[in-house]
């Protein structure tokens, strides 16, 4: 009863303190007519709360949000299954979904009557243009009498969580030229490049086709032996960002810190897609260990991770490029591809990425966001100026030491920026 009259509404408020004025001015003036008015007007609230609080309804809530990631700019749709499970029918039903904002808002609908064993479908939409990772629910059903002068709040535990990702831009398909990269052993490399007599053979074991017997070390061994299975090649590599503070510029979407979240995301969905062992690595360390792309194992970990970055506070590249220096250091000489993607750098922040290359291996950095003066985020004037100035030198530095430089201003550009990665060629000039 205490709860009821807590949700009493603005008219229930309204009656109990009219009926009480009245019964008081009753008593002064001695008017008996008015005191049966006052109790009347104080009474009927009371009984409302009374009614309202002893409805027992038994209603079930079932709740399916498709699809549970989307991209930012598409739509999610969410359906509601409202089941009375009681013997009793319900009365008037305020239903709401509590939805953030930035989805939309608040879903709310009026069911009149629930019959007893039936059910109500309720569905609607819901959108962001921002990415993140939201709580849709849980659903609340408001009990009202009919005159609304009580209003109960009953909610339902069940919640649902919407991941809204960065957006992807399709890149032209193929691998980069001279990206050939590994992590196992393939028999089948070794006999192309050093004759079947060095193939490495093992002791001939039960039910080992014959077909395999290797017979030039059968002879030399008294034994049969048996040419390895082949193990397949697999790719690796490593997509590194940046998401230092002071890297960035510009805020909400069209600033180079979302921008280069849309690079990162489309370069590591195209690179998974293509069969490619990949880790993801920030300037705080490695943050997805080493992942085979298996039925999008790696994209899905990747976009999950990317919808809720944020920017950090690292003054500088030094554990990040640790990892890196890391990664291309622990295999064969001219092993790994590495996907760098930064924001702004300083002459000396680019000298250090391009000492973390080793051997041979391919390397591409690309810049985000170079400003330019039509860009209202940008910055304008010399400040412009200088900041396109800053880019070229970094530019220049990484393509000295043997790394691709792809400079873009927003994830548009990525497409046409990464046809021209693919040709080894295009960046001959400036790898020497």
């Amino acid at each position: 009863m205490r709860r009821a009259l807590a949700g009493l509404t603005t008219r229930g408020r309204s009656f109990v303190a009219a009926g009480a004025t009245a019964i008081v001015c009753a008593f002064v003036l001695g008017e008996r007519d008015l005191l049966r008015a006052g109790v009347l007007v104080l009474v009927l609230p009371l009984l409302s709360t009374l009614a309202v609080s002893r409805t027992r309804y038994r209603l079930a809530c079932a709740r399916r949000l498709a699809p549970g990631r989307l991209p930012v700019g598409h739509e999610a749709r969410v359906d509601l299954r409202l089941e009375n499970v009681s013997r009793l029918p319900s009365g008037l039903l305020m239903v709401e979904d509590q939805v953030p904002y930035t989805l939309g808002g608040r879903a709310r609908f009026v069911l009149d009557r629930i019959e007893p064993r039936g059910s109500r479908e309720l569905g609607y939409r819901i959108r962001s243009d921002v990415r993140g990772r939201y709580r849709v629910g849980p659903l609340t059903v408001r009990l009202a009498d009919p005159f609304g002068m009580v209003e109960l709040v009953r909610s339902f535990s069940l919640s649902d969580r919407l991941t809204v990702t960065p957006a992807i831009v399709p890149l032209p398909a193929g691998r980069l030229a001279g990206a050939w990269t590994g992590g196992g052993d393939s028999v089948a490399r070794a006999v192309s490049a050093a004759g079947e007599d060095d193939v490495a053979p093992r002791e001939y074991r039960h039910g080992d086709d014959l077909r395999r017997v290797h017979w030039r070390s059968t002879a030399r061994h008294g034994e049969l032996m048996v040419r390895r299975e082949e193990q397949h090649w697999q790719s690796s590599g490593t997509l590194f960002f940046d998401t230092r503070r002071g890297a960035h510029w510009g805020d909400g979407p069209g600033g180079s810190f979302e921008q280069g979240v849309s690079v990162t995301a489309s370069i590591g969905v195209h690179l998974g897609r293509t069969g490619m062992s990949l880790r993801y690595v920030t300037d705080a360390g490695e943050v997805l260990r080493a992942v085979a792309s298996v039925d999008g194992a790696f994209e899905g970990l990747l976009l999950d991770r990317l919808a809720v970055c944020d920017l950090s506070r690292n003054p500088a590249l030094t554990q990040g490029l640790a990892e890196l220096r890391g990664s291309l250091g622990s295999g064969r000489e001219g092993d790994g591809l590495v996907v760098a993607v930064f924001g702004s750098l300083t002459a000396e922040e680019a000298r250090s990425v391009a000492a973390a290359r080793r051997g041979t291996a391919t390397c591409v950095a690309v810049l985000v966001g170079v400003a330019a003066p039509e860009d209202g985020a940008a910055p304008a004037g010399d400040a412009a100026d200088a900041a396109r100035a800053a880019a070229e030198a970094a530019a220049g530095l990484l393509r000295a030491g043997g790394w691709r430089v792809l400079t873009v201003r927003s994830a548009s550009e990525l497409a046409a920026a990464w046809s021209q990665a693919g040709r080894a060629e295009h960046f001959a000039g400036g790898a020497s």
